[in-house]
């Protein structure tokens, strides 16, 4: 009996003591805990400042801030403000009574409790600031958006059927095919608009794989798809190798436990539509899951050859794009042309026009284009020339779509645009073509001769671009960057978003190559040098040439093309090709344009000093040598060795004072440029330095054998365009060494894990 009192007694205690101890406490030792509560603000203050540093470097890279990170931060400023306001008060008169000479007890033990609670509040924070998912994500790229797309009554069930195959859940890929020049692009993603709209998806996903031309890009090409997918779906890789991300992307697309509890309307669905497809793609390989029930995606694969879809690729519903009816191909020709062709004059002769456009809209568009707002003399004139044009036996081209292009080419007005035009077909190699690459390769080819600045040929280029793109010859760029992804020219000449990059429809860069390679241009594209028997087909009147060697062990001893003024090599980057032989150059002394891409050249060709009328030299992703030679190419205006492996400029290069453009963006080896090179480039306009020479000398060290310091660009009197990075403020003079009339600039001082890949004006 007596334990069972005692036991009773001690719970008692427990109950009442305790409680009574810690009320007590609130208010005996009330300065304690307001003094305790100080010391935890400062402390979460602290965190809560390192906290924001890393928020706003998430914030500074475009990143998203979690929500769970951004309601911990207003938790603590709004319990720090509470926990500071509180601990004012202990100071307070009210503290007290009677003149301070009796305590208010109440006002005490109230202080007391609320500091006390508010510390423990602030613990429970100080514990919750654990993130195990980061602070941040990296939001997915926008949804790509288009225009021009056409509504057409005959297509309207093709695309109905198409987005109700893509509610079947059953369904897991689809094929759209037809001929070249019949719009199925723009149809698939007037589909994917659709499915927006009814919400179908989350994500969507559009990827052009005309690089399955191509044989030997299997490896490439799929690398490609898998980086696309992850940037659109906000993740990255942890592996390397093809294999292992494929497995990774793999588990991406595929349902996960936890979304099977999801409503409808939640879950996660992905659209991929992979575009112009030439080949079967191994989607194992890719790691794309198309044939299990468990994948969150659907495959729309769009191809001209219905076998490619139906028999290597499996697809299981496949929708045929036709021609346009008569009716939809006049009212387009109509809205394009414009409302003349009602008249009764030139009615019969449109009509006639239209037949020879064999209902395909990219014929239509082109010629109704050319031919807006003329006269019945000139249609009937067109009328004739369509008839005689000779159509060129091109692989997936009805001749009728040949004969539209060749004679839009033809009313191109001005031999500046038809050469651009040329040389655009020349570059466009299954991506988009940079108007910075472009710029550099017409200004070498005297494209603008009568402009005496860079930023005059920068707008007669745009101009030039402006009119092609009117005639429906060049459209706008599909990608942010024209290079892909990785190494890249500079932006800053073309920072408009218009102006970024452009492209041609495949079917009108075969034709304006086929254009090209004809009098008075002779341009010559060879995708594939592999052999001694391929340059065979290089002719000795070619005046424009461009090569993409894949596996070529060696290159033949010279290259006789006396009236050669373009050259492009560009070297797979698993290619052997290690050297250029020394008497290679020796017949090209009207070489305008020379351009060598990832190739390995420890010292320049002897031969190349003999390239007296060169203007444009780029070494672009070249492991480079000895340069000294460059010093006898004294007619050189843009020189460009962006990406290479080189660690010093040759003093040789003082000799280049009509250098007007010096790329030098991504040599991150480059640690030495010898004082007074850059001074003497006087004529020079822009100058790239990104993520490239940054050991600058201070000006109080500066002698013969120092590196250039700052203070020799103001010798550049014609700079209007700069990028740069000085990690070391002190190298700076005093005197203002940019005060020259910059018209676009970037210009980085101090330290930077990161640069920016995109700049705004």
């Amino acid at each position: 009996m007596g334990d069972i009192v005692i036991a009773v007694a001690g719970k008692v205690s427990e109950f009442l003591v305790v409680p009574i101890g810690r009320q007590l406490g609130y208010l005996f030792c009330y300065r304690s805990h307001v003094e305790k509560l100080r010391n935890q603000v400062q402390t979460l203050r602290t965190a809560r400042d390192d906290q924001q540093i890393t928020v706003d470097e998430a914030t500074r890279k475009g990143d998203e801030i979690r929500p769970a990170v951004r309601e911990w931060l207003n938790r603590v400023d709004q319990i720090t403000g509470e926990a500071e306001a509180l601990a004012l008060t202990r100071d307070d008169p009210n503290m007290s009574c009677l003149n301070g000479w009796c305590p208010n007890l109440i006002s005490r033990y109230q202080l007391g409790r609320e500091a006390y609670k508010k510390a423990q509040v602030i613990v429970g924070i100080q514990a919750a600031r654990n993130f195990p998912d980061g602070i941040a994500t990296r939001p997915p790229p926008r949804c790509s958006t288009f225009k021009g797309y056409e509504c057409f009554q005959s297509r309207d069930s093709t695309l109905n059927d198409i987005t109700d195959a893509l509610r079947d859940d059953k369904t897991k890929m689809i094929g759209v095919c037809g001929m070249g020049g019949l719009g199925k692009t723009m149809l698939v993603k007037q589909v994917t608009q659709q499915a927006k709209r009814h919400k179908l998806f989350t994500t969507d996903i559009f990827i052009d794989v005309s690089w399955t031309r191509d044989s030997k890009k299997d490896e490439e090409g799929i690398a490609k798809i898998q980086q696309k997918i992850a940037e659109m779906l906000g993740f990255q890789f942890q592996g390397k190798d093809e294999s292992t991300r494929a497995d990774e992307l793999k588990q991406r697309l595929q349902k996960k436990k936890e979304q099977e509890k999801e409503k409808e309307q939640e879950k996660e669905k992905i659209l991929i539509i992979l575009d112009d497809i030439w080949k079967e793609i191994n989607l194992e390989k890719v790691g794309i899951p198309f044939k299990d029930d468990q994948t969150i995606c659907k495959l729309v694969l769009v191809s001209r050859d219905t076998g490619i879809l139906l028999k290597d690729m499996g697809v299981q519903k496949c929708f045929q794009i036709q021609h346009l009816q008569r009716e939809e191909a006049w009212c387009l020709l109509k809205k394009i042309a414009g409302d003349s062709v009602e008249g009764d004059q030139l009615k019969p002769t449109a009509i006639k026009v239209l037949d020879e456009c064999g209902g395909l809209p990219i014929g239509i568009v082109t010629i109704a284009t050319a031919l807006k707002d003329e006269s019945v003399a000139v249609w009937e004139n067109a009328l004739d020339e369509l008839r005689s044009c000779a159509p060129t036996n091109i692989r997936g081209m009805e001749k009728k779509v040949y004969t539209c292009l060749q004679w839009s080419y033809n009313h191109l007005e001005g031999y500046e645009v038809k050469s651009l035009f040329g040389l655009c077909g020349c570059l466009s190699s299954y991506g988009d073509i940079s108007m910075d690459q472009m710029l550099r390769y017409a200004m070498g080819l005297d494209f603008f001769n009568d402009f005496n600045s860079l930023e005059k040929a920068r707008n007669k280029l745009v101009t030039l671009v402006k009119t092609l793109k009117a005639s429906s010859l060049l459209l706008d760029g599909t990608e942010d960057d024209g290079h892909g992804s990785g190494v890249g020219a500079s932006r800053l000449l073309f920072m408009d978003g218009d102006h970024k990059s452009v492209r041609m429809h495949d079917l009108v860069r075969d034709v304006a190559r086929i254009i090209a390679s004809k009098d008075p241009h002779r341009f010559k594209v060879v995708v594939d040098v592999s052999s001694d028997q391929d340059w065979t087909k290089i002719e000795d009147e070619s005046k424009f040439i461009s090569l993409y060697c894949k596996a070529m062990l060696e290159l033949p001893p010279r290259l006789v093309c006396p009236e050669l003024q373009f050259f492009m090599l560009h070297s797979n980057s698993g290619a052997s090709l290690n050297t250029i032989p020394n008497t290679f150059f020796e017949r090209m002394n009207q070489l305008k344009v020379l351009v060598l891409s990832r190739m390995h050249l420890p010292i320049l060709p002897s031969t190349c000093q003999s390239l007296a009328n060169l203007r444009t030299l780029c070494l672009d992703r070249c492991k480079l040598g000895d340069m000294a030679i460059i010093g006898e190419l004294k007619k050189l205006q843009v020189l460009s060795m962006m990406g290479s492996d080189i660690q010093q400029l040759p003093r040789e290069m003082k000799q280049l004072t009509n250098l007007r453009l010096l790329d030098l963006n991504y040599c991150e080896e480059l640690k030495v440029i010898p004082r007074d090179i850059l001074s003497c480039l006087s004529r020079l306009e822009c100058l790239f330095m990104k993520s490239s020479f940054s050991e600058w000398a201070a000006e109080e060290f500066c002698d013969g054998d120092s590196n250039a310091c700052l203070s020799e660009l103001n010798n550049l009197h014609c700079l209007k365009t700069i990028e740069v990075k000085i990690p070391n403020a002190k190298s700076v003079p005093k005197a203002d060494i940019f005060d020259h009339n910059l018209t676009s600039y970037a210009i980085f001082i101090g330290s930077f894990d990161e640069l920016p890949k995109a700049y705004e004006k």
